[in-house]
């Protein structure tokens, strides 16, 4: 394959390179007009909270988290994550719309958090890195130096509750091979080579708890809306043996993912396929809405 087309095949990335592939990038949608606008009427019963601010540009990128106006402790307390991942935009735009459609028939069964969009630079620029070339789905730790990454963990600590359920919504897109994964490579100074791109919607368990029912629950859910990725010719999906109709598992925790920065009992990441041909972006959000709702309703 032909080397990406920042720094020298074999040696990882300096400075220079990063500013290189920063300056390369440039704004293609407006994160105030497609998502903090979305967010200036609620639901009966949440609020909108700016939780902090990505230090890149402070008044561009607030960031912002619905919350319940009160907590009760005797309702389970789930949290839903869009937008880790800027580039993967049903995980955005399906948690806008899970949010004013759907938000308030649950307020009375569980106190359910939505934080949008996590990292709204990558959303404007359709990214999966933040301006540093560092993926903040791989940055889930103390002294995280991925903001996006720290200033969640640092809101959701200070929350008056604990979590039952944690749903992390996400994409994975033709451009894995054709940008993303070939820029990864080149950072890091390795060879890269093409994976098989799943064609459908799966989810991924954390390897500790997978809860298999619970992520069968949602699976049966998405497939009233889209497909359901098979596995590949060696029983895989991404590289991962797949351990029910349509399910991986990772180590979520040593892998620093958005969905391990938790205890919660219950969790999944969601990966809808918006290049399929069967595929719009109303479906995909669907898939996003169908596999929340599933979620929630396994445990109240």
């Amino acid at each position: 394959m032909e080397h990406y087309f920042i720094g020298t095949p074999g040696k990882p990335w300096g400075a220079e390179e990063k500013e290189a592939w920063r300056n390369a990038q440039s704004i293609k949608r407006s994160y105030a007009d497609e998502v903090v606008v979305k967010l200036s009427v609620l639901p009966k019963g949440f609020k909108r909270v700016q939780y902090g601010a990505l230090p890149y540009d402070e008044s561009r990128y607030p960031l912002y988290a619905v919350v319940p106006e009160s907590f009760d402790e005797s309702k389970p307390s789930v949290l839903i994550t869009g937008g880790v991942h800027g580039y993967e935009t049903s995980g955005v735009q399906g948690a806008l719309q899970f949010i004013n459609e759907y938000l308030e028939r649950y307020a009375s069964k569980a106190n359910v958090v939505v934080a949008p969009c996590i990292s709204p630079w990558g959303y404007e620029t359709i990214n999966r890195w933040n301006p540093l070339a560092i993926d903040p789905n791989r940055s889930f730790y103390s002294d995280s130096p991925a903001p996006e990454a720290a200033q969640i963990m640092t809101f959701v600590g200070s929350l008056p509750t604990s979590f039952d359920v944690h749903i992390d919504l996400h994409e994975t897109t033709d451009t894995d091979n054709s940008e993303f994964r070939p820029a990864l490579a080149a950072k890091e100074g390795t060879t890269y080579e093409d994976w098989s791109i799943p064609d459908g919607f799966y989810t991924v368990a954390p390897t500790a708890n997978p809860q298999l029912e619970f992520q069968r629950a949602i699976i049966d859910a998405v497939k009233t809306v889209t497909h359901i990725a098979p596995s590949d010719e060696h029983g895989k999906i991404i590289g991962a043996d797949v351990v029910s109709e349509g399910v991986i598992c990772y180590d979520k925790k040593a892998l620093f993912l958005c969905g391990g920065m938790t205890d919660a009992k219950f969790v999944t990441t969601t990966e809808v396929y918006p290049d399929s041909d069967n595929a719009t972006p109303q479906v995909c959000n669907l898939a996003q809405i169908a596999a929340v709702k599933a979620a929630i309703s396994a445990i109240v």
